[in-house]
């Protein structure tokens, strides 16, 4: 917890930020930052349901296909299964793109929320908990989620590419 305290409280900020007229403003950026905090969760909730969704449409692809390709595997040509392998690694790398475009809003977001924290007594999220948790630098100390998100779509691909050339050659 090295620096926690001093990172946590706003020397800016004192009780007398809060008198008038300094009152109304203090509670118009509380409320902004409650808003934008409630904002990135929606972001956050948003993402995992578009994970969710993706992973839970891949896991029935590959169960499907395990299922049902010993029985065909003869009677399917490379033509049969090309636009198959297109379709699939289309829906892959849109999941790809979706979970970069959120790890972005939400960078937006947090950033924004830093800022706002400016105004507030204390920082809890920015640089406080950010610097507790190192950054995300350390996989030991924390890993951030967008770093295995990312991985997932790709493993996907290279599964869905893999089984191809085995079946076509």
């Amino acid at each position: 917890m090295t620096g926690l305290r001093e990172h946590l409280w706003n020397e800016s900020i004192n009780p007398s930020s809060y008198t008038d007229p300094g009152e109304k403003y203090q509670n118009a950026v509380l409320e902004q930052y409650k808003l934008f905090v409630e904002m990135a969760d929606r972001v956050s909730a948003r993402r995992n349901l578009a994970n969710t969704f993706f992973l839970t449409f891949n896991s029935l692809i590959v169960t499907f296909l395990s299922a049902m390709l010993p029985g065909v595997r003869e009677r399917l040509s490379v033509w049969t299964l090309l636009p198959a392998l297109m379709i699939l690694v289309s829906a892959c790398a849109a999941w790809w793109m979706l979970v970069r475009s959120y790890r972005q809003l939400n960078r937006g977001k947090f950033a924004v929320i830093g800022a706002l924290e400016e105004r507030l007594p204390a920082r809890p999220f920015y640089p406080t908990e950010w610097m507790e948790l190192g950054e995300g630098r350390d996989w030991r100390v924390y890993l951030p989620l967008t770093h295995v998100e990312r991985w997932v779509p790709l493993i996907f691909i290279t599964a869905y590419t893999l089984g191809f050339l085995v079946l076509a050659f």
